[in-house]
């Protein structure tokens, strides 16, 4: 039986949904001339006013905002509510200088909550369950919007926080925890050290776990559901778009819906800026049309996926987001190639190994290094340099096969490679240093 959080938003007709985005994104584009000075500035530029803007189909009028605009305004230049009426912010380690700094008003952070609701009841969550969020609390998203749509579903919600894995452990086994919420790397380590202690899935009262904040691929998913004894749904979001729940999956797991009452998604192409039609691939751009405090509009994930309007099983009639495929920024050029670490991935748990590895790409005499070193697993272990030698050689095959270029493997001792509570250290990029 699927179970919904708000039935009437999450299944309304298309007619309903586009309804609701034409009466909030117009409403919107006024609030934010009046309000937020640079993005006024922005439209000025593209001869753009709010008159202009009088549905959805006008939405690619609008000026795009980017990373690069909230590191030039921050911290108060996007504001588009006074700060008296702000309660919170969040925030993110932006990968170069400033932080992503985002502001939240009591409804903002109510309907953030309600997104998260969404997604824990498509996992199944009532409020008959044990949601651990495991997610680290504080300024990442995570924890705060998990741990407040746990509570709107009614779960007994336990605010575990990221690390301390035997404690996680220890709460998950005597409070019975049904639902996990946390990064999938964390997720694959809390299997690892419970198949350590001779827990099996039977043994581990989860049945559900939500995971989010970073790549993973549908190789990882299964390990996952197999050592927990779960089902894995995805989560995605982001902090200038106020966090987990911008788009969730439900039981038929093909795909995200995206809260489409509160953001409206497109897909450009990054180069030529246009919008593409459904189905192609490209980057993701969303709109977020009831936030009151950080009101993005056009806002660049930088994410590289595509949209799908088809009908889904589980009833509801959001728009859905394939995972994305990598990032416009996160994507290695190597020797010309583009290589996401999800493409690695793959391979490594194709060959039957863990999800715990290192990429370290250099550059020697002028021409790109691929390195990419691979925890063997505690069943797998051997000192005997024959097999290690064919084992690597095996899976350079499978790598060049994938990429359609050389890399070097190195399998290294089981826990050698760091673990990560947060987000998992994947790449090592000496080129830019």
């Amino acid at each position: 039986m699927e179970h919904y959080y708000q039935p009437e938003i999450e299944c309304a007709s298309r007619e309903e949904i586009r309804a609701i985005q034409n009466e909030r994104l117009t409403a919107q584009v006024k609030r934010v001339w009046e309000n937020v000075p640079y993005y006024r500035k922005k439209m000025e530029a593209k001869g753009v006013t709010p008159e202009d803007i009088r549905s959805v189909d006008d939405l690619h009028k609008l000026p795009f905002l980017s990373k690069a605009d909230l590191r030039e305004v921050y911290p108060y230049g996007l504001l588009g509510k006074p700060l008296s009426e702000c309660v919170r912010i969040q925030s993110t380690s932006g990968t170069t200088g400033k932080r992503v700094v985002a502001f939240y008003t009591r409804h903002d952070i109510d309907l953030w909550e309600d997104c998260c609701a969404r997604a824990i009841c498509a996992a199944g969550g009532t409020n008959e369950d044990v949601c651990q969020v495991s997610y680290g609390y504080g300024l990442f998203t995570g924890g705060p919007g998990l741990n407040g749509g746990s509570h709107k579903v009614g779960c007994l919600t336990i605010p575990t926080s990221s690390g301390n894995t035997d404690r996680q452990i220890m709460f998950i086994l005597d409070l019975q925890a049904t639902i996990l919420c946390c990064t999938p790397s964390y997720a694959a380590y809390l299997g690892e050290r419970m198949k350590e202690m001779g827990l099996g899935p039977d043994d581990i009262p989860l049945k559900a776990g939500i995971f989010g904040a970073e790549a993973w691929s549908e190789e990882m998913r299964h390990d996952i559901e197999k050592t927990l004894g779960i089902k894995a749904y995805d989560i995605y979001g982001l902090t200038e778009l106020s966090g987990p729940g911008v788009s969730f999956e439900c039981s038929a797991q093909e795909g995200m819906h995206v809260n489409e009452d509160h953001f409206i998604p497109e897909i450009i192409d990054p180069e030529t800026e246009e919008v593409l039609p459904e189905g192609a691939e490209g980057e993701l751009v969303f709109t977020a049309i009831d936030k009151e405090a950080f009101p993005m509009l056009r806002y660049r994930t930088r994410d590289i996926c595509s949209l799908t309007y088809e009908k889904c099983s589980c009833g509801r009639t959001h728009v859905r987001m394939r995972k994305p495929k990598g990032r416009t920024d996160d994507m290695l050029i190597i020797r010309g190639v583009n290589v996401f670490p999800s493409q690695i991935e793959t391979v490594l748990i194709n060959h039957g190994y863990a999800a715990n590895y290192q990429i370290v790409v250099d550059r020697v005499n002028n021409t790109d290094t691929l390195d990419v070193q691979v925890e063997m697993t505690p069943e797998m272990f051997t000192d005997n340099m024959g097999e290690i030698t064919a084992r690597q050689k095996d899976l350079m095959a499978g790598l060049q096969s994938m990429l359609g270029i050389r890399a070097k493997v190195s399998l290294v001792a089981p826990k050698t490679i760091a673990r990560s509570e947060g987000k998992a250290i994947r790449v090592i990029d000496k080129r830019k240093i």
